[in-house]
């Protein structure tokens, strides 16, 4: 019998373009969803009959209930190396082998950016306005040059953020719980004394770390009282790190000048959620993952990850060792 692989969230329909599917083709049937299956019992249903799925990031929960009720499901390909919402124990009690792939972070680095400098310089506004006729110039930009860019984590994403803020010739400073200065020192920046001192001083905030129980909830309604009324805020990291209902308030009411934000409490965005109509709010539908080179990795290595499952060596493992 032919084995079967699911491609979730396939957006816009690019899994099968962006990879050569040819070498696992002979074997197995390939069927990507464009759209989103909400919750457990769609999942459930429209997953009874694979052997195989290819999940992208974080989206898709997997739980011990949902693998218990996919008795042929064999194999997890998650894109990149970590994924919090797999269990592990359960995926190994059912007999789910789960691998992973390499990920880049250049695409959250570049969307990072984008989102700053499209808050900073009204971009979204002028373009419309532009457009549809109307006033011709409505905004004064704001600079970044000597202006200082606070990075909450200055890891991979983080320190390649704050390289393009040098460029720039910003003052950037970072903040996280195991920060070092020697750290600090070795990416140019400065290390913030404390995170609200970080939050009062900078003009820009870019939140760079990675959720866990510490950084849940780390910029709630206290700390983003603490941001000057003319900062802005970009979250491309995960939206449970920022306090939601907190963040949409300090725009609705005009503390913060603005936020850019890729990522939110759920995924896709429901229609009538009020981040899609929040002012001052610059807001984009997670794409920090989503470029051509990041693509062709993703898909690339869960199709060699097929491979080498059905050749009875399965490749990145995870959880990762």
């Amino acid at each position: 019998m032919r084995l079967r692989c699911a491609v979730l969230d396939d957006f816009q329909q690019v899994a099968k373009e962006a990879a050569d599917w040819s070498s696992v083709t002979g074997e197995v049937d390939v069927v990507s969803f464009d759209a989103h299956l909400p919750d457990e019992d769609a999942l459930a249903a429209a997953l009874a009959d694979f052997d195989i799925v290819v999940t992208l990031r974080e989206r898709v929960t997997f739980p011990g209930s949902l693998l218990a009720r996919l008795p042929r499901l064999r194999l997890i390909v998650a894109s990149g190396m970590r994924n919090s919402v797999i269990d592990y124990a359960a995926a190994e009690a059912h007999g789910v082998t789960v691998c992973g792939t390499a990920s880049s972070s250049a695409p959250p680095v570049e969307l990072t950016w984008a989102l700053l400098l499209g808050l900073a310089r009204g971009l979204v506004r002028e373009s419309n306005g532009l457009r549809e006729g109307g006033p011709w110039q409505q905004t004064v930009g704001a600079d970044l040059h000597d202006r200082r860019l606070g990075l909450l984590g200055l890891g991979k994403i983080g320190s390649r953020v704050a390289q393009v803020g040098l460029a720039f010739g910003m003052r950037v400073s970072a903040w996280s719980q195991n920060l070092t200065r020697e750290r600090a020192d070795e990416v140019g920046v400065e290390l913030a004394p404390s995170r609200e001192e970080l939050l009062r001083t900078a003009d820009f905030v870019s939140v760079h770390l990675a959720l866990g129980e510490r950084t849940r909830g780390l910029l709630g309604p206290a700390e983003l009282a603490l941001l000057k009324p003319t900062a802005y805020l970009v979250n491309t990291s995960r939206a449970a790190i920022v306090d939601q209902d907190a963040l949409l308030a300090a725009l609705h009411e005009g503390r913060i000048a603005g936020a850019g934000v890729d990522v939110f409490d759920t995924e896709p965005l429901p229609p009538g959620h009020p981040m899609r109509t929040a002012p001052r709010l610059l807001a984009t539908p997670h794409l920090g993952y989503v470029s051509q080179a990041n693509y062709a990795t993703y898909y690339g290595q869960a199709i060699e990850a097929i491979r080498s499952y059905l050749a009875g060596s399965p490749v990145r493992r995870l959880p990762a060792p």
